[in-house]
């Protein structure tokens, strides 16, 4: 295989459950879940500007809704699956510990290539794009897909008893479930420009969701967001995209979208404004959809491409913070 020069995003598509669940559907559940915990009704709203979120049905895996955009995807691009060099999941949710649920999600596709799993909170797909440039560039792979399904919904029914772990669940009640997967090939033309990622891990204690094979103690709690420690954790991440800009002779004016990580409306416009970039060029996803974690950014995209706001040879930032802490940005121009 000759080397390529670039590797380009041919296709994005994503897969939305059809079910809404409302700020005061989720906060009335509580609730009834928790009859001794007191929950102000509005709070979701009040706190992170959260309407709704999108619920699978009972009984689909995070395979399923990956899947089901992986298949989009393909379809979209004319290609049948053994078209599929590689195939990387990479979600913060996951089917099971064993095997890597890209095994699942290429079984329910037909996918025979090879296959891996890439976690990393909510940065996860933007590790898989700088991993499937890098391959591609290296001459290794021809078409890698990434594929991610979530299913954080699931989170909002853990049980709650006192008000420290409503405090520490709270920022989970606005996850929601959704597919995504974008097809990544070889190209002659610019696609994928750059990629760089940082990680402050001395911050990983703020926000963690359990192993319950591995849990300290029985009653610590499942999961575990504590937001001022982790907004703590963050500052001085967003380096790395201005040096990657700068390295590529660009700056945050130039830049035709931005696409960030979404857990809450404040939190996208602090991002915005520390990148210096206008909030007219961000694609608002979160009042409508929630926290999709690593789904959220080709959820972006999907949507400023069906909004008409996204066209060949745009400048493209999709910028990710996420638990542990890291932060991560990929810089691409827009050549399907």
């Amino acid at each position: 295989m000759t080397n390529p020069r670039y590797s380009t995003i041919r296709r994005v598509a994503v897969h939305v459950p059809a079910d809404r669940r409302t700020g005061t559907e989720i906060e009335d559940e509580v609730r009834s879940r928790n009859p001794g915990v007191r929950l102000m009704p509005g709070l979701l709203r009040q706190m992170y500007g959260f309407e709704e979120c999108r619920v699978a049905p009972p009984g689909t895996w995070p395979s399923d809704l990956a899947a089901a955009a992986g298949r989009r995807a393909l379809e979209r691009a004319g290609l049948a699956p053994d078209a599929v060099d590689l195939l990387i999941f990479a979600s913060a949710s996951e089917d099971v510990e064993e095997p890597a649920t890209a095994h699942v999600v290429a079984h329910k596709l037909g996918v025979t290539a090879p296959v891996f799993d890439v976690q990393n909170a909510c940065n996860g797909v933007l590790n898989a794009l700088e991993i499937a440039d890098s391959l591609i560039r290296a001459g290794r792979y021809a078409r890698v897909l990434v594929t991610t399904g979530e299913r954080g919904s699931r989170l909002s029914a853990l049980p709650v008893r006192d008000r420290l772990e409503l405090a520490l669940l709270l920022p989970a009640l606005t996850l929601g479930d959704l597919g995504a997967a974008l097809l990544v090939e070889a190209s002659d033309r610019p696609g994928i420009l750059a990629a760089a990622f940082s990680a402050n891990s001395s911050g990983w204690q703020a926000a963690t969701v359990t192993n319950p094979y591995f849990r300290q103690s029985a009653d610590a709690p499942a999961v575990r967001f504590d937001s001022a420690a982790l907004a703590a954790s963050f500052p001085g991440l967003e380096a790395g995209a201005f040096d990657v800009l700068h390295a590529a002779g660009r700056k945050p004016g130039d830049l035709d979208l931005v696409c960030v990580h979404q857990p809450s409306v404040a939190f996208t416009r602090t991002i915005l404004d520390s990148l210096g970039v206008p909030e007219d060029k961000a694609v608002p996803v979160f009042t409508a959809y929630g926290n999709v974690a690593t789904a959220g950014l080709p959820l972006q995209l999907t949507e400023a491409a069906e909004q008409g706001r996204l066209r060949p040879g745009d400048l493209v930032g999709l910028f990710g913070l996420a638990s542990g802490a890291s932060g991560g940005l990929v810089l691409l121009e827009w050549s399907p």
